[in-house]
């Protein structure tokens, strides 16, 4: 009989059926055309719907992410909603166009098999929340709203621009021996990037160097989430340098050739570019030109050595290529959340004020910054209270107050178990705060091209 359950929970598994996780929740798991899902539908459910896009992952993980912070499924699920994600079909790297064909594919057998929701919210973090609102926007009837947590939704194009930006100062700036686009050996590519990073962080020059390179795509002097921005000089290039050597040469190495296969040539192009207009809508110009006074350089020599390097062109039907995948246009004939790190330097905060300049009905956008260092860094009481203003938006057919006092109060009321943040530096959970603020991000560095 023990051999019998067993071979069940399998074939059920296989066949997408109804894998009981408890007694008051209904769990579904299986492959639709190649893309694994997970479904959880609690007893009570209350009608509601979220399906969550996942961001861009280095390896497929364990387990299939229906919200950010686990602690915020078992909440959700204890309220009565119901969440389902995919995998995709392709679950690695830079899958949006996977994931708006295979999302789409589970809201259909999720309305055939389970039944149709009442409402559905599409919903997801960093790249997986420029497919959130992209799917949403192709799709406005299917959804109810949106919800994005630290989301590319200053569009693909935007983002992979920016990092070229970054490492083209850095090839430039420092001489460095490494490609930019159309790269022949990705991973030795990226660790030859990271190489002349790391051995210029040695001296005042090469450290204020990485700073302009680092501020031309927004990237901050602040890293630890455990941690207020340093208020010194030196511990602040230090950060800046920790997230270009080790996250944005992800825009030289694998990462871009897995861009590039997907879109089908190289999207991104800084022909016609001014860095100096660049850095002057750059958070981090300040930093910038404390760095150079500090190392005795002249900032305007390098902004020059920067105008005349040779530069890279775009293949048009690549760019084209992202802008139909991964380009949000604005169109929300339902309410949007956002919520972002003040000091995300995978993905700026200046992503929001881009989304938010496209937005065709400005009053039904509610952006949250929480000040906070890093990428995608909210506890699960910060996460569910977004998605508790959003159901509220829906539920009542008006914003309830959105202040950051009335947000932090209401994050607040959950337990220590809520109130946890990963630090990268260490990988262990810390207790911290909820910071929801009114911080205002500046313009993307890097003039939008769409």
């Amino acid at each position: 009989m023990k051999r019998l359950g067993v071979l069940l929970l399998v074939l059920c598994a296989l066949l997408g059926l109804a894998v009981p996780a408890s007694a008051s929740v209904r769990r579904y798991e299986g492959e639709i055309g190649g893309a694994a899902y997970r479904v959880m539908v609690p007893a009570d459910w209350n009608g509601t719907l979220v399906l969550w896009s996942h961001g861009a992952y280095g390896a497929p993980p364990s387990r299939i992410a229906l919200t950010d912070q686990p602690a915020t499924e078992d909440y959700l699920l204890a309220q009565g909603f119901a969440l389902a994600g995919s995998q995709f079909r392709t679950p690695v790297g830079w899958s949006v166009e996977d994931g708006l064909r295979d999302q789409v594919a589970l809201l259909d057998w999720f309305r055939r098999t389970v039944g149709p929701p009442r409402r559905t919210i599409s919903a997801g973090e960093s790249v997986g929340g420029a497919t959130a609102t992209v799917l949403a926007e192709r799709n406005p009837r299917r959804f109810d709203g949106v919800l994005t947590l630290c989301g590319a939704v200053g569009g693909g194009a935007s983002y992979w621009n920016s990092g070229l930006d970054v490492m083209f100062a850095v090839k430039t700036l420092l001489g460095a021996d490494f490609e930019l686009v159309k790269i022949a050996d990705p991973k030795a590519n990226g660790t030859r990037a990271a190489a002349a990073i790391a051995a210029a962080g040695n001296d005042p020059a090469g450290r204020a160097r990485i700073a302009l390179a680092s501020a031309l795509g927004d990237i901050p002097g602040w890293f630890d989430p455990t941690a207020p921005r340093p208020a010194g000089l030196a511990e602040q290039l230090d950060w800046m340098r920790v997230w270009t050597q080790y996250l944005r040469t992800w825009a030289v190495d694998v990462g871009r050739a897995d861009l590039e296969r997907w879109a089908g040539g190289n999207p991104s192009w800084n022909t016609g570019i001014d860095y100096r207009r660049v850095l002057d809508r750059s958070s981090e110009k300040s930093l910038v030109r404390q760095a150079y006074a500090a190392a005795g350089l002249d900032l305007g020599a390098d902004l020059a050595r920067l105008a005349g390097a040779p530069r890279i062109a775009a293949d048009p039907s690549a760019v084209a290529y992202l802008a139909r995948t991964s380009l949000p246009i604005g169109r929300n004939p339902w309410p949007v959340v956002a919520v972002h790190n003040v000091a995300d330097g995978l993905l700026p905060i200046s992503n929001q004020t881009a989304y938010g300049d496209r937005v065709h009905r400005k009053s039904d956008l509610r952006q949250f910054p929480v000040d906070r260092a890093g990428h995608c860094r909210f506890t699960a009481s910060e996460e569910i209270t977004a998605f508790t203003t959003l159901f509220d938006r829906l539920d009542d057919g008006v914003w309830p107050a959105t202040d950051p006092a009335t947000l932090n109060t209401a994050a607040s009321a959950f337990g220590p178990d809520k109130q946890l943040v990963t630090n990268p530096l260490t990988g262990a959970d810390a207790l911290v705060r909820p910071t929801f603020s009114g911080y205002r991000p500046g313009p993307y560095p890097r003039s939008l091209p769409f």
